[in-house]
C-alpha cells in the first residue's frame, strides 16, 4: 500500500487552515491538519518542498517507522514547523489505515475507554455580567465544563474576549494587533470574577481559566492560592513553561490544578513537569506534538504520574485535528477533558465530518478512519489571507508574553 501522491491545500473559510492529503496506490486518501497559526505557509512549504518528495513510494502502513524517518532521520529535530508537518503526515496515515481496514481510528488504538468525551466551551464577556450570561448560555447548551474569561477594567484587548458568541479567533488580518497588559490589575480582578460565578452557578459546573503564559511563577502561585475557594477545574498556562522547574514555585503555593502544554512539540518539553508532578493536565495537541503516534507516548508517560490529558482545541486547529483528538480522547485511559471551540459554518462545509456534540460531550463517530473529508472545490473559494496573533506589551512598552 504505497503512497503515490500527496498535496498541501491552504484555504481560509473564516480563518486559515493547512491540510495535507496523501493518496495510496489503492486510491485511499488520508488527511492531516498542518495549521500553525500565523506561520501557516512555513509548514506548507516544509511539507511541499521537503517532506512530500520523501513520502512517495513509502508503505503507508508503516506509521511508526515513517514518524522516526521524518523526526530522527532529519537530524534537525523539534520545533513547531517540523512537528506540525510530522503531525500532519502521521494523522493522514492513521486516517488511511482506518479507511483501509474499514474501522474508526479509535478502534485501531485499542477501542473506547469511555462512552463519550467531556468537552469545555469558552464563555467570555466585556463585563462580569456579560461573562455570567455567557456561562449560563453554555450551561443551557448542556456543557458541564466552561472556561470563563473577562475583559480586565483598564486593560485594552484582554486575552480571551472574542468577537463571536461561540468561538474565539484572536488572529487579525494584516499586521499583528498590539495589546497592553497590566499584571497588577489582572491579579486584583480575576478572583472577584470567579467569586461571582460560583455565587451564580454553585459548584455543579466545572470552571476553567486561562492565564495564557502572562505571569511569573510567584505571581501564578498567588493567583492559584486566591482561586482555591472557587475550586477551578484547572488554571491554564500560568507562566511560560520553557523553564519547567519554575512550576515547583507554583506547586509550593497553591493546590489549584495546573494545565499546560498547548505550545509543546515533544515529550521532552513536558517530561520534567510530568515526572516531578508539577502539573495536573497536559495539553499537547495532535497537530503540534507530532501526531497521534507521539501524543500517545506523552499520554503514557503522564499516566504513570497521575497526570491527565486536556488537549488544546482552539479554532486554529481544523476539523481534521479535532477529529483526531476525539479518537485519541475516546481511547486513552488517563483522559481528562477536551477543549472544544466551534468552527464557523463555512469551515464545517469545507470539512464535512462525522463527530458530534451532545449534552456537554463529543464522539468522533464510527466512520472509517478519522471521519473527516475535504471539499477541495469549495476550499478553493476561500484563498489564504495573511493573519497574525496579537503581540502583547506591558504598560511601559516592553514586549510581554501574549
Amino acid at each position: 500500500m504505497r503512497i503515490v501522491d500527496g498535496k498541501v491545500i491552504v484555504c481560509s473559510p473564516g480563518r486559515n487552515f493547512v491540510t495535507l492529503k496523501l493518496v495510496t496506490e489503492d486510491g485511499v486518501h488520508g488527511l492531516g491538519d498542518a495549521t500553525l497559526n500565523g506561520r501557516e505557509l512555513a509548514v506548507a512549504s516544509y511539507l511541499s518542498d521537503h517532506v512530500l518528495p520523501l513520502l512517495i513510494g513509502r508503505d503507508a502502513r508503516r506509521i511508526e517507522d515513517t514518524w522516526h524517518y521524518l523526526y530522527t532521520g532529519a537530524y534537525w529535530r523539534r520545533g513547531p514547523v517540523t512537528m506540525a508537518a510530522i503531525g500532519a503526515v502521521d494523522t493522514a496515515l492513521w486516517d488511511i489505515l482506518g479507511k483501509t481496514l474499514d474501522t474508526p481510528v479509535y478502534q485501531l488504538l485499542g477501542g473506547a475507554s469511555r462512552e463519550s468525551v467531556m468537552v469545555y466551551g469558552h464563555a467570555n464577556g466585556e463585563t462580569v455580567d456579560d461573562t455570567v450570561k455567557a456561562v449560563a448560555h453554555y450551561i443551557d447548551m448542556g456543557y458541564r465544563a466552561v472556561r470563563a474569561q473577562c475583559a480586565i477594567p483598564g486593560v485594552l484587548h484582554a486575552y480571551g474576549v472574542g468577537r463571536g458568541q461561540l468561538y474565539y479567533e484572536p488572529a487579525e488580518k494584516g499586521r499583528p494587533l498590539e495589546s497592553v497588559w497590566s499584571t497588577e490589575r489582572y491579579l486584583d480582578f480575576v478572583p472577584s470574577l470567579f467569586e461571582r460565578l460560583r455565587k451564580e452557578f454553585g459548584f455543579d459546573v466545572h470552571l476553567l481559566h486561562d492565564v495564557h503564559h502572562r505571569l511569573t511563577p510567584i505571581e501564578a502561585g498567588r493567583l492559584g492560592k486566591s482561586l482555591e475557594p472557587y475550586r477551578l477545574f484547572w488554571l491554564e498556562d500560568p507562566t511560560p513553561a520553557e523553564l519547567q522547574s519554575a512550576f515547583r514555585i507554583i506547586r509550593q503555593h497553591t493546590t489549584t490544578p495546573i494545565a499546560v502544554g498547548e505550545v509543546f512539540n515533544t515529550i521532552f518539553d513536558c517530561a520534567q513537569l510530568i515526572e516531578e508532578h508539577l502539573i495536573d493536565y497536559i495539553r499537547t495537541t495532535v497537530i503540534h506534538a507530532g501526531g497521534i503516534t507521539h501524543l500517545r507516548k506523552i499520554a503514557a508517560l503522564a499516566e504513570l504520574h497521575h497526570v491527565r490529558t486536556g488537549a488544546h482545541g482552539a479554532t486554529d486547529l481544523g476539523p481534521v485535528s479535532l477529529a483526531a483528538a476525539l479518537h485519541f480522547d475516546l481511547n486513552v485511559h488517563n483522559f481528562g477533558i477536551q477543549e472544544y471551540m466551534r468552527h464557523t459554518e463555512e469551515t464545517d462545509r469545507v470539512f464535512p465530518h462525522a463527530y458530534s456534540f451532545q449534552r456537554g460531550a463529543m464522539h468522533p463517530g464510527d466512520a472509517p478512519g478519522l471521519g473527516v473529508d475535504l471539499d477541495e472545490a469549495l476550499a478553493a473559494k476561500y484563498p489564504y489571507e495573511p493573519a497574525y496573533l496579537p503581540v502583547n506589551r506591558l504598560q511601559d512598552g516592553t514586549v510581554h508574553s501574549w
